[in-house]
């Protein structure tokens, strides 16, 4: 298993990331819309979190993906802490799993990998 790798999305990185894709839907950046949308807050975008994630894989000194699928599980929140968690899954082919999960527990992402 991979060292865990801590990732605190603020505020300021999702109006960034949402400047840099051009999602610029409000349910990301405005808390009133996002309330209004049935949601307790804004919510990071998915892609976002899985950018955190590859950026987790080469932290782990994976530096050429061939593959790489993932699942978001449940919605991620604005400072929210999450724990970047991975393991090969067979070394010797490059493959291998990735996780995202928050303090609780709760899995935000799951997904495998193949270097």
């Amino acid at each position: 298993m991979f060292e865990p790798i801590s990732v605190l999305i603020t505020r300021e990185q999702i109006k960034q990331y949402a400047a840099a894709s051009g999602d610029f839907n409000p349910i990301h950046t405005d808390p009133e819309a996002a309330k209004k949308a049935g949601l307790k807050d804004c919510i990071v975008h998915g892609m976002l979190v899985m950018a955190m994630g590859s950026s987790a894989l080469r932290e782990w000194g994976i530096q050429s993906l061939k593959e790489y699928d993932v699942r978001f599980q449940a919605m991620t929140y604005p400072d929210e802490l999450l724990f970047v968690k991975g393991e090969w899954t067979d070394r010797k082919a490059g493959k291998g799993n990735i996780m995202v999960e928050n303090e609780a527990g709760e899995i935000k992402m799951k997904g495998t990998f193949t270097a």
